[in-house]
């Protein structure tokens, strides 16, 4: 999980003033992940949830957002909880090699 805690600062560091991520509970084949800002409006919404699965290759982690399971939305602000299906990082290391 010590992955998945670099891939949220990562994220959060290059989206941090619009969205910030945070891991509320993770297991072994899924996580929760918050997401809380006020999010650019013509960028899509989903795209930020997205940008963890494109980070997380980066890592060596293959991950997909697969449910938002809370949303709330006040004026220019947002919070979604999402639901992401943790597939092997071994496996997914393997389809990055030649």
């Amino acid at each position: 999980m010590e992955t998945l805690k670099r891939v949220i600062e990562e994220f959060n560091k290059y989206h941090g003033s619009e969205a910030q991520a945070k891991i509320i509970k993770a297991g072994r084949d899924e996580v929760i992940i918050e997401f809380d800002g006020s999010f650019c409006k013509t960028c899509g919404l989903y795209d930020y949830f997205e940008d963890i699965k494109w980070e997380a290759m980066n890592f060596g982690l293959n991950i997909e957002p697969v449910e938002v399971i809370e949303s709330e939305e006040e004026f220019e602000r947002g919070r979604y909880l999402v639901k992401y299906k943790l597939k092997s990082e071994q496996s997914s290391q393997q389809v990055q090699q030649p």
